[in-house]
């Protein structure tokens, strides 16, 4: 995302990064349909470089995920932009009702929906918005199972391990 053209409105799409337990967390804001919305956040390195959120919503954002940093039950409200699959939608639905502390496993939730448990496991991974939709709380029946992208399988499991033990799921 080009942040040159944009950063000077700042109503428009902007990407900030802030400091969290596990590393840190990128969040990307825009404007849908006239209406400021979370776009995506990213669960970086700890040695990611930080940067400062430049719209109210990303202050917010950035506010309220401090806030479930101290308690793990805190209900996030925030106007997400809509994105995915229905079938991807169902998913991030139905992790919704997953309560800090306890899990499902990805055949649970596939049975919940109707679904198959690695199309659980595929929508999860796609999560855009991790922590918002705790995909974290679904885990595999023989552990914890895998943890969004493949490519840095070790940075997202240590980050799914502190967010189950923050929650007291572990």
């Amino acid at each position: 995302m080009s942040s040159s053209s944009t950063s000077s409105n700042p109503n428009s799409a902007s990407y900030c990064v802030i400091a969290a337990p596990f590393g840190c967390l990128g969040i990307s804001t825009e404007l849908v349909e006239g209406s400021l919305m979370l776009s995506r956040i990213d669960y970086l390195p700890a040695n990611t470089v930080l940067v400062a959120p430049k719209n109210q919503l990303a202050k917010e954002i950035a506010r309220q995920c401090k806030a479930y940093f101290k308690d793990p039950h805190w209900q996030f409200d925030l106007p997400t932009k809509p994105v995915g699959t229905e079938h991807q939608r169902k998913v991030w639905s139905s992790i919704q009702d997953i309560p800090p502390g306890k899990t499902k496993t990805y055949g649970e939730v596939a049975k919940k929906i109707k679904s198959g448990a690695r199309a659980v496991g595929t929508a999860c991974g796609a999560n855009p918005y991790p922590l918002i939709s705790p995909c974290h709380r679904v885990v595999s029946a023989q552990g914890i199972g895998g943890f969004m992208k493949e490519n840095s399988p070790g940075l997202y499991r240590q980050i799914k391990l502190w967010l189950l033990k923050h929650e007291g799921a572990l």
